[in-house]
């Protein structure tokens, strides 16, 4: 195999991957404009025959989806919130102050990030009733997913903190900055790009929690849009097209930051690879 052939393998190996990878996405917008007899057709089309947008707007009204996207909002940003203000000053101190114990430390939050949320919940539960927490469902599970999404963010951010050079931050301090004055003057803006992406990964993910709000939020006006999608299922659910139009409509928001913000996501998680 000639060299000058590589680079066309790779791509087309690439372009591969990336459509078996996006076809349930693909699926899921076609179906929800197919009829319902349609949907059941043998073979299956690939396109429909008929497309109804109506079920759009209609699946809006119907299951409140207003409210729905509103909680999913208001999740989202909570815990985006807490991790960026938490987690921006663990990754700092990470990867300033190196010793065995600070190593320690990190392993015990990659050992975090292992836990499944179905393994938290219980304990979580528990703790929340005891403390009178549940009253306030939407802020107990703000806590839950914060103290999820806190590892991932921390060792993404503690490398973004790597690739400063230390140097600038001990001039700053032979001028006469302290050292918050010079985290915030000179090591903050220089890591800005890195933890702004990762706040943007951790609001992406806390967009889709679900085990959290299942499980502690009883009222249907305080659950979020991944809760609300679950109204649908049943033993013997067949409303398949308004499953994927709640669907499509849930989802397309963050598809559409994703693509919107991709060059600055990929060169945010980068940004710490090199030093």
């Amino acid at each position: 195999m000639t060299r000058p052939y590589v680079p066309w393998l790779l791509l087309g190996l690439a372009l591969a991957l990336a459509a078996v990878y996006l076809f349930p996405l693909y699926w899921m917008y076609v179906t929800s404009l197919k009829t319902g007899s349609e949907i059941f057709a043998n073979p299956p089309t690939f396109w429909p025959m008929a497309p109804d947008p109506s079920i759009y707007p209609a699946v809006w009204t119907r299951r409140t989806m207003g409210t729905f996207m509103w909680n999913s909002v208001l999740i989202a940003s909570g815990v985006t919130a807490i991790t960026v203000v938490l987690g921006t000053g663990c990754a700092y101190v990470l990867a300033r102050y190196r010793s065995a114990w600070i190593d320690f430390g990190l392993f015990l939050i990659l050992m975090l990030q292992v836990l499944p949320a179905s393994v938290m919940i219980t304990p979580l539960f528990v703790g929340f009733n005891q403390i009178g927490l549940l009253n306030y469902p939407r802020t107990a599970v703000v806590l839950a997913a914060a103290a999820k999404a806190m590892p991932f963010f921390v060792v993404l951010v503690r490398a973004t903190f790597m690739s400063v050079p230390r140097e600038l931050e001990e001039a700053a301090l032979v001028d006469g900055n302290s050292r918050v004055g010079a985290f915030f003057s000179i090591v903050l803006p220089l890591a800005r790009n890195g933890i702004l992406v990762c706040a943007i990964l951790t609001f992406m993910s806390a967009f889709g929690e679900y085990i959290y709000s299942k499980s502690i939020i009883q009222d249907t006006s305080l659950q979020p849009a991944s809760v609300g999608l679950s109204g649908f299922l049943g033993p013997n659910s067949t409303d398949w097209n308004s499953i994927m139009a709640y669907s499509a409509i849930y989802v397309t928001p963050i598809l559409a930051v994703f693509v919107l913000l991709q060059r600055r996501i990929v060169s945010g998680l980068t940004s710490g690879a090199l030093k």
